[in-house]
């Protein structure tokens, strides 16, 4: 497989992270980051992120590193949305969308490699460019959109309780 001491802490941490986001989308629906789950999934994120950066199989800035550096701005406003817009119901929904975005984005390269690496000596695919992975991540594409529309109508009816709770 090929992974310097770098590349282990990435993968170990970024795993961690999938788990964190799994645990918050079937637990609460969402990454929550009110909650373990969610705050797992964001520090995991930003350092499985800032860890990618650090890893180039073929040198320089690729797609791979514009895909951390996006993966951390939205993050990093979901966390805003989160710490400094507390009150506001429309800003959950952008968090909840961020989030999900950012787990999404995670999984891409996430594919990629396991795919080309896994099982050992015989791997799933050649390249990136095996029908499974464009299969795959167009299966996971189709979940993120049906998930982020689940979420939209799950925060719509959380902000309505709230507010017939508040007015009554």
């Amino acid at each position: 497989m090929g992974l310097s001491g770098l590349g282990i802490f990435h993968t170990v941490i970024g795993v961690a992270s999938i788990a964190g986001a799994l645990v918050g989308f079937i637990r609460y629906g969402k990454i929550s980051l009110k909650e373990l789950s969610g705050r797992i999934y964001f520090y995991g994120t930003l350092i499985t992120s800032v860890t990618a950066l650090g890893i180039s199989k073929h040198g320089g800035f690729n797609a791979g590193h514009a895909f951390s550096v996006f993966i951390i701005l939205l993050i990093a406003v979901a966390y805003f949305l989160f710490s400094k817009k507390e009150s506001s119901k429309r800003a959950r929904y952008f968090e909840n969308f961020l989030l999900s975005f950012s787990f999404f984005l995670s999984l891409v390269p996430t594919v990629n490699e396991t795919f080309t690496r896994v099982p050992v000596g015989h791997p799933l695919a050649k390249d990136i460019t095996d029908p499974i992975i464009g299969k795959t991540l167009l299966f996971l594409f189709i979940l993120f959109i049906a998930g982020s529309v689940y979420q939209y109508f799950r925060q719509k009816k959380v902000n309505k309780e709230t507010s017939v709770y508040l007015e009554g």
